[in-house]
This record gives structure tokens, C-alpha cells and sequence, in this order.
């Protein structure tokens, strides 16, 4: 399946030349990414893996690439230490190019790049391995995943525990692990990790835990409230809330409500713009 769909965002970049990755490269300050106040401060990658605008062995997922010129790609990576990047690739559509074949979704990658720019130029990309290939549905899951990622992603801000969370889901859909189930928890990890998912166990007006037997809906911005006879938002009974909270998807009801819920609340993070592939997989499974 195509994924030409995913990356309106890269397809606007620059038509510009990256310095050439045997350049002599000036040591410069770490990516801005990881650069903020000390109280706040993410993970910073090794020494070991970064020197000035040099990045070696930086584990990494293609989200996304596009053909760029006669020869060469512009790739979206999903990284641990650096996050959502976009590098070109250059003669990666060679047919003797050693990443013709490397550069493929939900495959691990170690990757080494150079340059300063939001557009960076791709080093090197080996294989890493150990990770069963996506089929069938769970092949739809993995694009529905990358383009959420693409979407919903700033460039160049880190999010190491969202990556292993990637990497996981990945391999729950993989062992045929139910497909609903896999990526309500990564929706929800994607809200969190983002910093836009509400707190579902309190109540935004009462101030108290959420009761399991009160029927609520979900200001997307500010959390639970009990439900009114005008409110247009889906309605979700406090047991779903805690549910979700817990990742816990057993209940028929549950796993209903909370499809619902995901639905809409990302729906409102993305300002609107269509999912293509959750189309697919809703016209295909209802998920």
C-alpha cells in the first residue's frame, strides 16, 4: 500500500541542496530539540552518537518517503533521540544503491545523517532486524500509526517513550494481538505524550473522581463532565473513563465507547484534517 498520502507536510520542503555528507563538518550546539531549560530538559543522545551537526547509529522507523529529483528520496524518520526528522536520501532510487532496499516501513534502522537545516541529509541506514513484518490488517494499522505520527508530530522534538512505544505496538500487531485494542492504548499514548490528553478520572466540575456509574462526555481540551440533554459530544460512561486510564479494553462496552471517544478527540487535535488510512480501516473492520 501506497503512503503517499501521509506527508503533505515534507512535500512543501525546500528544493534546496544539503551539504555533502564527506564535507568537513564545524562542531555546532546540539539539536534545538534538545535544548531547553534545565528543569526541562529531555534525554539527551550520547556522546557516542552525536558530534556538532553529525548523527550516528540513531535508532529510527521510515514514517513516510517521497521521490525527490531523478535519483533521490526525501524520507520522514521517526528517531528515538531526535524524533519526527526529514532527510534526503540521495540516490536512494539508484538501482544498485545500497538503501533501495533498506529504507522500508515499520523496519528498525540505524541511521547516521549530517546538516543543520530542517532538511538534513541522509549518511548511512542499516537494517537492525528482529521484528516480524506487518500483514494484511495489521499492514493497515502500522500506515493508520505512521500517519498519525506524521500528523500529529512536531519536527525535531524527541519522544523516546513514545518511540518504544511505537516499537512495541508494532510488534503487538505483528503477534495478531487485537487490532482495536492496540491502537486505542497507542491513541492514547500519542495524546499523552503530545501533551493534549485531559485527565480522565476527574470530573473538570466537580473536581472529584469520576464515578463509573455517571454517564459523561469529554471536553477535548479540559476532561470529563457529566453529560447534557444538548451536549453534541459522544457519550461515555465513567466506567469507560477509568477503563482507558487503566488500559483496560476487556469490556465490550468499553472498547465501544472509547472507539467513539478516540474518534472525536482526534479528530479535534487534527483541526479536522481527514485520516485517510482510518477511513480504510473503518470502512474495512469498523476500528
Amino acid at each position: 500500500m501506497s503512503t503517499t498520502t501521509l506527508d503533505a507536510d515534507i512535500a512543501a520542503a525546500p528544493q534546496q541542496a544539503e551539504p555533502d555528507a564527506e564535507r568537513e563538518v564545524v562542531p555546532a550546539p546540539a539539536p534545538a530539540a534538545t535544548i531547553a531549560a534545565p528543569a526541562k530538559r529531555p534525554r539527551a543522545p550520547s556522546r557516542e552518537r552525536t558530534f556538532g551537526t553529525k548523527v550516528a547509529g540513531q535508532p529510527a522507523f521510515v514514517l513516510h518517503s517521497y521521490p525527490y529529483k531523478e535519483t533521490s528520496l526525501i524520507i520522514d524518520l521517526f528517531t528515538r533521540d531526535f524524533g519526527r526528522v526529514a532527510l534526503i536520501a540521495k540516490g536512494a532510487k539508484r538501482p544498485h544503491s545500497q538503501l533501495r532496499g533498506v529504507l522500508q516501513t515499520f523496519q528498525p534502522l540505524s541511521s547516521s545523517w549530517v546538516g543543520k537545516s530542517e532538511l538534513r541529509t541522509l549518511t548511512d541506514a542499516e537494517w537492525v532486524g528482529g521484528m516480524l513484518p506487518l500483514e494484511k490488517t495489521a499492514l493497515l494499522c502500522g500506515f493508520y500509526l505512521n500517519e498519525l505520527l506524521v500528523k500529529l508530530l512536531a519536527r525535531d522534538d524527541a519522544h523516546p517513550r513514545l518511540f518504544d512505544h511505537y516499537v512495541a505496538t508494532l510488534n503487538q500487531l505483528a503477534h495478531n494481538e487485537p487490532a482495536p485494542i492496540v491502537l486505542r492504548k497507542f491513541e492514547r499514548a500519542l495524546l499523552k505524550e503530545t501533551g493534549v490528553a485531559a485527565d480522565l478520572t476527574r470530573c473538570i466540575e466537580t473536581r472529584r473522581a469520576v464515578q463509573a456509574d455517571v454517564v459523561y462526555v469529554v471536553d477535548p481540551e479540559r476532561g470529563p463532565r457529566p453529560e447534557r440533554a444538548a451536549d453534541p459530544w459522544p457519550r461515555v460512561a465513567g466506567k469507560t473513563l477509568l477503563d482507558m486510564e487503566s488500559e483496560d479494553y476487556q469490556d465490550a462496552a468499553t472498547q465501544a465507547q472509547s472507539k467513539q471517544l478516540m474518534r472525536f478527540l482526534l479528530a479535534h487535535h487534527l483541526g479536522g484534517a481527514p485520516l485517510n488510512t482510518r477511513q480504510i480501516l473503518i470502512d474495512l473492520m469498523q476500528l
